[in-house]
């Protein structure tokens, strides 16, 4: 299994307890339908886990700077600079047919951001490197699609249904309780 090369910090983007004993990373893409299906396995995931679980997401746009996969990354991060990274992470999965820069304001506006402002960070590119740092961090753990998913810090090469990604998640928390057993 592939080590995820960044690990986890205060900047990542993230659901649950900083204490859980399952910390799953995905790297995503807000045009890719794969992500949009992902989210609902999240959402099943958490229901069975609870605060076992902490999720991290961060961006793999897979085209480049201006494209609309890119921009979204870059407006979901204006959204988190305003408090509401994850009211805009779900509004752009679920609106992925429709992601060009006016599209991404009328979101900011729906969700109750100051769009004037996202609209100003958009055209300044100000969370262009901050996306840029995602990209890298993704290709240096080798990921090359979207979703891809690590498990306490370990690529899950395998499928990302709910039912598999279960099953992972249940024997990386038992490696995890043999490791801690045995430290004791």
């Amino acid at each position: 299994m592939t080590p995820l090369t960044v690990p986890v910090g205060p900047e990542d983007h993230i659901l649950g307890p900083s204490d859980a004993r399952i910390t799953l990373v995905q790297y995503g893409s807000y045009d890719c339908q794969h992500c949009l299906q992902a989210l609902t396995v999240l959402n099943e995931l958490f229901r069975r886990l609870d605060k076992a679980l902490r999720y991290v997401y961060r961006h793999l746009p897979q085209e480049t700077l201006h494209s609309v996969s890119f921009r979204a990354a870059e407006a979901a991060e204006a959204a988190a600079a305003q408090g509401k990274f994850w009211e805009m992470h779900t509004h752009l999965l679920e609106n992925q047919h429709a992601l060009d820069d006016a599209d991404l304001i009328v979101y900011a506006s729906v969700i109750g951001l100051d769009a004037t402002r996202i609209a100003a960070e958009l055209e300044t590119d100000k969370y262009a490197i901050r996306v840029h740092e995602h990209l890298r961090s993704g290709v240096d753990s080798g990921v090359v699609s979207t979703p891809t998913f690590f498990i306490n810090g370990l690529r899950h090469d395998d499928y990302w249904d709910v039912d598999t990604l279960m099953a992972a998640i249940l024997e990386a928390d038992l490696y995890h309780e043999q490791r801690t057993a045995a430290v004791a």
